[in-house]
């Protein structure tokens, strides 16, 4: 069936059937590799995109679910070849190694501090609680939210 979605800030129309996850409707059909598929149970945070703003493991939602939202992927965020803050962010601290986890905890960490701008570590924490990442260690990871916060908040005062 035929259903509509806005992915990254275009409106598509996809055939997308009933049993169809939504990481691979957006892998599959749209080549948004960005939402890895770690676990398949929605335990990983590897396929976290934005729905509405608001992380989703994707891999344990079905595409039609979402029909008309507007979706978010980490493609998304650099969409004319820059990387964003929280992305900056990550590299500089070394937050990033294998990059499988990344791009969930990426889009997490958007969610967090369009909500929180101003987070602390108990906080950050809570909302990264659903992403595992068995390469860096989470003291980088809370040293780029923390790092992204900063620069954010320089940017909107």
């Amino acid at each position: 069936m035929n259903r509509s979605f806005i992915v990254n800030g275009v409106a598509r129309e996809l055939m997308v059937a009933d049993s169809q996850t939504l990481a691979d409707m957006l892998r599959d059909q749209l080549g948004l590799t960005g939402c890895k598929v770690g676990c398949d149970q929605g335990l990983c945070g590897a396929c976290t995109v934005l729905i509405d703003g608001v992380p989703v493991a994707a891999c344990s939602c079905f595409a039609f679910m979402v029909e008309g939202a507007k979706i978010e992927t980490i493609e998304g965020l650099a969409p004319r070849g820059r990387i964003d803050p929280v992305q900056q962010a990550f590299l500089e601290t070394g937050a990033v190694q294998c990059g499988f986890c990344s791009a969930g905890l990426i889009l997490s960490v958007h969610a967090l501090l369009r909500q929180v701008p101003e987070p602390d570590d108990a906080t950050i924490s809570h909302w990264l609680e659903a992403h595992v990442c068995r390469c860096t260690g989470y003291t980088a990871i809370l040293n780029a939210v923390r790092l992204a916060a900063r620069r954010m908040a320089r940017v909107t005062a």
